[in-house]
């Protein structure tokens, strides 16, 4: 009997497939028709003699035959990609994309700004930075480096913590006349607070004012960070900030120095076929030594369940 051997053309489609959902998102990205892929995933079905996707009005589910293909095409996508830079023309330096994905705050307040000290060490590397509220799976290729405040579960990924920063409770000198400077916890109650809208936390880890206050008077609720430092700079209320958002550049006050102590681990997440590709190594790289430099990781790396 003959080995059953799938056109690689129909894998490379099935897994743009996997990782959109449906046909239409997958077409987009690829520029192609929904039926020329339809096509491509019906061949390659007919090829392993077993379905792939469970079709429904939502989208496309991997079944579970799909899923145990799908590990074994994404190791050869990164065997591929490896191979690929390996017989290149070898620059001296890194080149290519990198795809580095986090949540809103970190990326706009933190990362965005030190990036241009990596563009300057490595300018053939271009940086593409995502935010998100929700988890990116690296072994998806929704990003080559994930960072995230919780450590992330999975298979075929590399987690490491990369360091440790505090949050600290905000004011505007314009609410602390009005309202006057809370002078212990037992305070807190009588304020007003800027945090996120409850029913729309995506990760857990965020909930980190309650760790002070479990019940707090919100005068300001947003799904962003950045909007709540603002609101709170306008004087809306108290608000837990991290330290690297530097709300001091705004005008604000920080409150309850030696009181409040929260703190997060910033965990980095790779593919582990795909770390020691030279554009990966020298983004994690340069990371790492950033990350550690401004924010040393503690000895205790216990965080919160990161989902809801």
């Amino acid at each position: 009997m003959s080995p059953i051997v799938p056109n690689w053309h129909d894998l490379k489609i099935f897994l743009e497939v996997a990782r959109c959902g449906t046909l239409g998102a997958a077409a987009r990205r690829l520029k192609v028709d929904p039926s020329t892929l339809s096509r491509h995933i019906s061949r390659l079905e007919e090829t392993i003699n077993a379905p792939i996707f469970e079709r429904t009005n939502q989208g496309l589910h991997l079944t579970a035959g799909g899923h145990g293909l799908l590990e074994y095409v994404e190791s050869m996508e990164a065997s591929a990609l490896a191979l690929t830079e390996q017989l290149g023309d070898r620059p001296k330096e890194p080149s290519g994309t990198v795809r580095v994905g986090s949540m809103e705050g970190i990326a706009s307040l933190y990362l965005a700004a030190e990036f241009q000290g990596f563009s300057a060490l490595h300018p053939k590397i271009a940086i593409e930075l995502v935010t998100t509220t929700q988890q990116m799976h690296v072994n998806r290729r929704e990003a080559d480096v994930f960072l995230s405040f919780f450590p992330m579960a999975g298979k075929s990924i590399d987690v490491v913590p990369l360091g440790s920063f505090p949050l600290h409770l905000y004011a505007s000198p314009a609410y602390l006349s009005r309202h006057g400077h809370p002078c212990d916890l037992d305070d807190l109650p009588d304020h007003q607070f800027a945090s996120y809208v409850d029913d729309l936390i995506q990760l857990d880890t965020v909930r980190w004012l309650n760790e002070i206050i479990p019940r707090p008077k919100l005068a300001f609720q947003s799904s962003s960070m950045i909007a709540q430092m603002f609101a709170a700079a306008a004087g809306a209320g108290i608000v837990m900030l991290p330290s690297f958002a530097k709300p001091e550049r705004l005008g604000m006050i920080r409150l309850l120095n030696e009181l409040v102590s929260v703190r997060r681990t910033i965990w980095m997440t790779v593919h582990r076929d795909l770390q020691y590709l030279p554009r990966i190594k020298a983004v994690t790289r340069f990371l790492e030594k950033t990350i550690g430099r401004d924010y040393p990781c503690q000895t205790d790396q216990t965080q919160p369940h990161p989902l809801v």
